[in-house]
């Protein structure tokens, strides 16, 4: 989830930019590239792909079933927002286990960075793989939104921005890799929540010291209070307040995500509690290391990727099938510790739950002319929500360094599909950062509560609340 250098946004467009725009619409003339299908293709969303672009269909051997709607509505065993989330299938069990002794069986169905993991950790680690279910969903209205978008979405010139589109899927038929990427970036999450989580930093031997964050968060790019000309390059706000330990304790952080983060970079400030000093925090982007995840995080990692894509040239793979993170209530469960949960290496897979999903390949190349401390990631998204639930990150000798894994589940409340937590392993320092977890917390995320909207995310507001 989201932590306390994570992203939040709203940014005025440059009037000049505007103007430009403006006088390009009047002419006739379009700054933007790609995107927009036709109507005819747009209408699959209503036939043989699900409303947010998937295949309907199940797979051949039937491993991956038809999609027939998702969850819809919580199971009966939840009674009010912020609840932790009842399992809707507590009586699934693994159909089997990947181990180190079996894992070149399953190899084809495993990405680099998931194969490290075994040969890294051939004792304990482990996927037990269950039963696919595809429980994606979304409301109505998101599904109306992103037909729209299909119809009138574009990338700005460059693929630094999206234009035409709001509140849904920006591209759901695409075969381009930067839109595909956006489409992560814009995916549904809600429209306003709050939540109170842990991240921690895992030694080699299993030590950690968890940092606490109440964090507040207003999805911008889809308010339903404001139309797409108030946007204006809006992204998502974002307000964190550090909790615990004590030494950190009262420090805060906000930031105002752009879309077009080239046109206008992200905005973001701290709040030092012993100085009671709010202060610009103009690095919070790209890889600049985040404090709080021990340097095994880089901003740009933080809900496995977001920001400006501009810094990569982005490539569609294939779509395949693989064995991804999902459905992982019992990861997320209030019922399990966090020393019960963090083990050396990785996560205890006993708590863990994998399944077979068809997912978009994406592959991130370094621009020779930038720099990054990736040279390379491979995203493996969803097919049915676009979230990326597996990263393979590589380093400037091409070598495999990190593996990030999402451990997707729905929140059926809304209903949308999110992660219960991120892992981030390194794999040549074999330690690994969790964040998001709320086990021990009295709630979970809170979706329910009215949007303060804008004028709540201010560094004024900040100064104000860290008083």
């Amino acid at each position: 989830m989201m932590s306390s250098v994570m992203t939040g946004g709203i940014i005025k467009m440059k009037k000049a930019g505007l103007i430009v725009s403006s006088l390009c619409l009047a002419l006739g003339v379009s700054s933007a590239v790609h995107g927009a299908v036709s109507k005819s293709e747009a209408n699959k969303l209503r036939d043989s792909l699900t409303p947010m672009g998937a295949e309907r269909a199940g797979n051949k051997d039937g491993s991956i079933p038809p999609w027939r709607g998702g969850i819809q509505f919580p199971p009966k065993a939840y009674k009010q927002p912020g609840q932790h989330h009842p399992d809707p299938f507590p009586s699934d069990q693994p159909i089997f286990t990947i181990t180190a002794k079996n894992v070149a069986k399953y190899e084809k169905f495993l990405t680099d960075g998931q194969k490290a993991l075994f040969k890294t950790y051939p004792d304990t680690f482990k996927m037990p793989i269950y039963q696919t279910r595809r429980t994606a969903a979304a409301p109505q209205w998101i599904y109306d939104n992103t037909y729209n978008n299909a119809l009138n979405a574009k990338l700005i010139k460059g693929g630094n921005g999206v234009e035409g589109a709001m509140g849904g899927i920006p591209f759901p038929i695409t075969n381009k890799g930067v839109e595909m990427i956006w489409n992560h970036n814009l995916r549904w999450r809600g429209e306003f929540a709050v939540r109170r989580a842990s991240e921690v930093a895992v030694q080699r031997d299993g030590g950690y010291s968890l940092i606490t964050t109440q964090a507040e968060i207003l999805y911008n790019y889809y308010r339903r209070d404001i139309g797409i000309k108030e946007l204006d390059n809006v992204g998502i706000y974002y307000l964190s307040f550090t909790k615990a330990p004590a030494r950190l304790a009262g420090g805060a952080v906000l930031a105002h995500e752009t879309i077009n983060q080239v046109e206008e970079p992200r905005r973001a400030w701290g709040y030092n509690a012993g100085q009671r000093r709010v202060r610009k925090a103009p690095n919070l982007a790209y890889d600049t290391p985040v404090a709080a995840a021990d340097g095994l995080r880089t901003i740009d990692e933080t809900d496995m990727f977001n920001g400006s894509p501009d810094r990569y040239d982005w490539k569609f793979i294939e779509k395949k099938e693989i064995f991804i993170p999902y459905n992982n209530y019992r990861a997320g469960s209030p019922d399990v510790s966090y020393d019960q949960l963090l083990k050396p290496g990785h996560i205890n897979p006993d708590y863990a739950r994998y399944e077979k999903h068809r997912v978009w390949v994406v592959e991130a190349n370094l621009k020779s002319d930038q720099r990054h401390i990736y040279h390379k990631r491979r995203f493996y998204l969803d097919e049915d929500s676009w979230g990326a639930a597996v990263i393979d990150m590589y380093d400037e000798r091409g070598e495999l360094w990190r593996v990030s894994m999402a451990y997707l589940k729905s929140y059926y409340e809304l209903p949308a599909t999110w992660t219960a937590m991120d892992v981030f392993h390194d794999i040549q320092a074999r330690r690994y950062h969790v964040q998001g977890m709320d086990n021990e917390e009295r709630t979970t995320i809170d979706f329910s509560q009215a949007s303060p909207g804008e004028r709540y995310f201010t560094p004024q507001e900040l100064r104000r609340r860290g008083r």
